[in-house]
């Protein structure tokens, strides 16, 4: 009897084990054609906004015929099918490969784009912000990456037709990756780490010139000066304050610069 049952428990398993193995099959294995065949079916889904069907005829394109002229022509857009499908890391995986092999590319400037776009994206969303989280204790290594991706688009590609958008960005991230620098200053003064505080609020000034942020850095210069007791110092501090922000230094709890409410 129990040889028995143990033996009907074996077959179970394999037809499971059988019928598993056969749902588990990946997509792009059913994927036939040549590969124009493919890539034409891989953007039509794309402009349909079905963008996970076209990461799977991709992805089954760059497989098979990693070599043709359609796989070479895919690989940009990959970026935004994977993007779209927000599959974040793929998609900052794909922007990587292509810049990485395709440097000169007449258009690896979108795959910059699209990479600081994706991380842009990536950044708090604004439920967080409709609660009041404070953005400026996170660390902001998803808007330092954007930044540094717009950036390079602005920098090294001034005509592109990213650039203007790239540029808009970067504003804004200046102002949260200040804002973040300044948190930090903030808190080592707290502690009168006056260095430590000292060395973020010039960081912050140097790097993010024009955010609302490099206020409160002078604020936090002076503080800090004052703190080590360097007179001299401090009195220059102040002067510069005064020189940039006339109507006199501002209190540490003022609401933040992305606060809308």
């Amino acid at each position: 009897m129990t040889s028995t049952y143990s033996n009907i428990v074996r077959v179970a398993l394999l037809c499971l084990a059988v019928t598993l193995a056969g749902g588990c099959k990946s997509g792009r294995d059913d994927v036939v054609g040549a590969p124009d065949q493919i890539y034409d079916r891989a953007e039509t889904m794309l402009r349909s906004g079905d963008y996970r069907g076209a990461v799977q005829l991709y992805e089954a394109l760059e497989a098979r015929y990693p070599f043709s002229e359609q796989a070479r022509q895919s690989r940009l857009d990959m970026i935004y099918a994977y993007y779209r499908a927000r599959q974040a890391e793929s998609a900052i995986d794909a922007a990587d490969q292509f810049i990485r092999e395709n440097p000169t590319h007449p258009r690896v400037d979108y795959a910059w784009y699209m990479k600081g776009l994706v991380h842009f994206e990536r950044m708090p969303n604004i439920l967080e912000r409709w609660f009041r989280a404070d953005l400026t204790r996170r660390p902001p290594s998803d808007a330092r990456r954007s930044f540094q991706s717009f950036q390079t688009v602005v920098e090294r590609f001034p005509d592109s037709d990213y650039a203007h958008d790239s540029r808009q960005r970067m504003m804004f991230l200046r102002n949260r990756l200040a804002d973040y620098e300044v948190h930090v200053a903030d808190y080592y003064l707290r502690r009168r780490a006056y260095v430590a505080a000292l060395n973020r609020a010039k960081f912050c000034i140097e790097n993010y010139d024009g955010a609302p942020a490099t206020r409160q850095a002078l604020d936090v210069m002076v503080a800090s000066y004052e703190g080590l007791g360097l007179a001299d110092l401090a009195e220059q501090a102040r002067i510069v304050y005064a020189t940039n922000f006339p109507d006199g230094r501002p209190t540490r709890d003022e609401k933040r610069w992305y606060q809308f409410w």
